[in-house]
């Protein structure tokens, strides 16, 4: 998996008054947990543009004060007027340690349905997935070249090297359906997956999560 690098400056005052400072100059707190020791830095909001507004994950690598760390995105909080970058938690982790995060789903081929008139349903854009940092891709690959319509792809149907699946089995990621012209237009039938789990884009893709997560009231408490 891609790493993208941070510098930052380690916290010394943790008050809301030190926090309203960091803020008007538009840096952002920032806590680490995971490691030997909760870490409290700062940044500067720009150094997290790549990492919070793409759809994709990295492995983090934050300096500290002269010490790297590796880690990867916990949580996000954004002003709730201006929507500016509040606060970020990450987790620390290493390369003996299994880490838990959402990896991007990519389509690969172009589904054989499609050119029989189906129309493409993809209900999840990223899996949770478990393994070693060395074995995480950047993208989860499935090939949807052999599939007709009437066809779902589930998460049971997907197996990937060194990495264990967390999502439900039965969920559905991708299907080519039929369609048929009514009177009244367009109507799609759409197949029901066993143990769907709602409407598409339910997932939350920007934040990833690890193994060994704080509490949320814990995060949020530095203000």
């Amino acid at each position: 998996m891609k790493t993208i690098q941070i510098s930052a400056e380690k916290r010394t005052e943790l008050g809301k008054k030190a926090t309203r400072d960091l803020r008007k100059l538009d840096h952002v707190p920032c806590v680490m947990y995971g490691g030997p020791e909760v870490i409290h830095f700062h940044a500067h909001e720009n150094d997290f543009r790549h990492i919070i507004y793409t759809p994709n994950a990295y492995i983090v690598e934050i300096r500290v004060n002269g010490d790297v760390h590796k880690a990867v995105l916990q949580d996000l909080q954004f002003h709730p007027v201006t929507d500016k970058l509040n606060h970020v938690d990450f987790v620390e982790v290493f390369d003996d340690r299994p880490v838990t995060m959402e990896i991007p789903i990519k389509l690969v081929g172009a589904a054989s349905g499609l050119k029989d008139g189906g129309k493409p349903r993809q209900r999840r854009r990223v899996l949770k997935v478990r393994g070693l940092i060395g074995d995480l891709p950047d993208t989860l690959d499935i090939d949807i070249s052999e599939v007709a319509i009437g066809d779902v792809i589930k998460i049971g149907d997907l197996s990937y090297e060194n990495l264990e699946i967390l999502d439900p089995a039965r969920s559905m990621i991708y299907a080519i359906v039929s369609s048929r012209i009514s009177m009244k237009g367009m109507e799609i039938e759409e197949p029901e997956a066993e143990g769907e789990e709602g409407a598409e884009g339910g997932e939350a893709a920007a934040a990833p999560g690890a193994e060994g997560e704080a509490p949320a009231a814990e995060a949020g408490a530095e203000g």
